[in-house]
């Protein structure tokens, strides 16, 4: 499944070929009785149950699959099975983002949200209608709290390599410089500002080590699979403090998914 990063609610996708292109609902205008009605003018009527009691929380980023369209029938947008979104909660229009917040991983509601509850993408008395099924829940990745230096419980490679495991894996086998590895990861400055971030993108990165930074090349070589790690990698083994990189030493927090 491919999975995109939504950078703003109802991005300007492509809409797909009429063959692929799902009919309006037959009750677009007029939910049905047994639809939830809320005081501020969001209907919800759960379509599949979902699984679980977990919620979104604040921060959180929902992973969706949806198709949305206007109260006049018009498609505005189509996320096909093979497709899925990353959108943060404050790029969704508010009654979007109400609703997903009630929904359980797994769950495809359906909402009717008012013009009011648009943010002023719509008119008086026009509405979208969301077909929305809630993937999964991404946690925001925090500011480590020790993103300024290593603790003094990490250890210390000859280079200056800094690391700490967070996690420990199941797997048996280490990486070796002319391995191809699959992470998860998200990296910061000493300063605490987050600069990238695979998670975030909601799409694992693929990668030769002898094709990253010479602390990524180090660092990923001491993991096993599904080990979760954090480094602390000083400049000389990251970017060497090169005009539009990344300066000083920088922290990552890793998580090693395959090697191949």
């Amino acid at each position: 499944m491919r999975t995109l990063l939504a950078v703003f609610a109802l991005a300007a996708l492509p809409l797909f070929a009429a063959k692929e292109t799902p009919p309006a609902p037959a009750d677009l205008t007029s939910p049905p009785a047994d639809a939830v009605k809320g005081a501020d003018g969001l209907v919800t009527k759960t379509l599949v149950a979902g699984s679980g009691d977990a919620r979104l929380g604040e921060t959180d980023i929902p992973r969706l699959r949806y198709t949305v369209w206007k109260s006049d029938g018009t498609l505005v947008q189509h996320v096909p099975e093979s497709e899925s979104l990353l959108i943060a909660q404050e790029k969704m229009v508010p009654g979007w983002k109400a609703a997903v917040k009630q929904m359980a991983v797994g769950e495809t509601q359906r909402s009717w949200i008012p013009a009011s509850l648009t943010a002023g993408k719509l008119k008086e008395g026009e509405s979208f209608v969301f077909d929305t099924t809630l993937l999964g829940i991404v946690p925001y990745p925090t500011t480590p709290p020790d993103v300024a230096a290593p603790p003094a419980d990490a250890k210390t490679t000859p280079s200056g390599l800094a690391y700490k495991v967070l996690h420990p894996g199941t797997g048996t086998q280490h990486p070796r410089g002319g391995s191809t590895v699959a992470v998860h990861y998200s990296g910061w400055t000493t300063d605490g500002k987050m600069f990238d971030s695979s998670v975030l993108r909601g799409k694992s990165a693929t990668f030769p080590l002898m094709r990253v930074i010479a602390g990524w090349t180090e660092g990923l070589q001491l993991m096993v699979e599904g080990e979760q790690t954090r480094f602390w990698i000083p400049a000389r083994l990251a970017y060497g403090n090169k005009p539009g990189m990344p300066q000083g030493m920088l922290v990552f927090d890793v998580e090693l998914l395959k090697i191949r």
